[in-house]
């Protein structure tokens, strides 16, 4: 008789800090070995040059991860203007001599006020981006033409912090998707001496901040000392922004087998409306999104997310718990 597969020992979300160097992928690998099992998922890469906020869901959590898919991203950067780079930020090969302008802060300005809303945007040729089901980067390390269509993007605030010399620093909150890398390559075109990504750092992900994150190496060690759960977020604290109802035994039957369930609206208490400090100041896009709501059992374990077929009428979309 085949023995029934254990389920991993851990579900919740880490908040790596990501070191510079390293891919999101390393890492993901890393916390693998750490914690012993590989059922681990990731809220969206950072390039090697970025650090900071890495979200990663372990265990059941990995299945809350098309319910972030919307979450808006809040950086750290530094845009060094006077040369353009291949890559578009340091890691890159300049492709121009170095013009060291001393940049006007007014006219830094402006151009950030210029990129707040919505606009078409081309990824960088060493992207992600999926080319006949290949990524851009691919083609573009083998020299090949890299044939990229602009996407739309929305970028909520673009704050400059300092300028000096020919370097700049922002605050930038933006929708998924958004290439910090193609927003200093455009500025520096803007300008007319080129620029390129010096430095950034990720500090949200929605509700997941700096604040909160681990370092490999500390939770290598919490690993060590059996104490993992300090860092971890718990199923029962994800997606806090959804409404929450706890239900009668009665009912779990039917919410474990998927089946459609009624909840009377007075049960129905109301998710968290304000951001942590250093969160995004709204945690998503503004896209539309269906009426959902997180189901716990009595024993306040979070057991499903459903979504409203009608008003009070809620079937499950995913069932995190399918026995007692």
């Amino acid at each position: 008789m085949a023995r029934k597969p254990q389920p991993p020992p851990l579900d919740g979300a880490l908040v790596i800090d990501k070191p510079r160097g390293r891919t999101s992928h390393d890492v993901v690998e890393a916390v693998r070995r750490i914690v012993g099992f590989r059922q681990i998922g990731h809220l969206g890469t950072l390039d090697p040059l970025a650090t900071g906020v890495l979200v990663l869901l372990l265990g059941r959590a990995t299945r809350l991860a098309q319910f972030y898919a919307g979450r808006r991203k809040r950086y750290d950067s530094t845009f060094r203007f006077g040369f353009a780079t291949d890559t578009y930020d340091a890691d890159g090969v300049p492709l121009g001599s170095d013009a060291a302008p001393q940049l006007d802060r007014v006219q830094i300005e402006e151009l950030a006020a210029e990129r707040i809303g919505r606009f078409p945007q081309m990824p960088p040729p060493y992207s992600a981006k999926k080319i006949h089901g290949r990524p851009a980067h691919e083609f573009a390390r083998k020299k090949k033409k890299v044939e990229l269509k602009a996407v739309e993007i929305e970028v909520y605030e673009f704050h400059t912090n300092e300028v000096s010399g020919s370097l700049a620093k922002f605050s930038i909150e933006c929708a998924a998707g958004t290439y910090i890398r193609s927003l200093a390559h455009d500025m520096g075109a803007a300008i007319g001496c080129g620029a390129h990504l010096a430095e950034i750092v990720r500090t949200a992900v929605g509700e997941f901040t700096l604040d909160q994150s681990v370092k490999l190496e500390d939770l290598e060690r919490a690993a060590m000392e059996g104490d993992l759960t300090r860092y971890a977020i718990p199923l029962e604290r994800l997606l806090p922004e959804l409404p929450s109802v706890t239900i009668l035994p009665i009912l779990e039957k039917r919410v474990r087998h998927g089946s459609k369930f009624n909840v009377p609206l007075a049960h129905i208490q109301p998710g968290r409306a304000s951001a942590a400090q250093g969160a995004t100041t709204e945690l998503d896009s503004g896209d539309w999104k269906p009426v959902r709501l997180r189901v716990f059992s009595r024993q306040e374990r979070l057991i499903a997310i459903a979504e409203a077929i009608v008003p009070r009428t809620y079937r499950p979309v995913v069932v995190l718990e399918t026995e007692p």
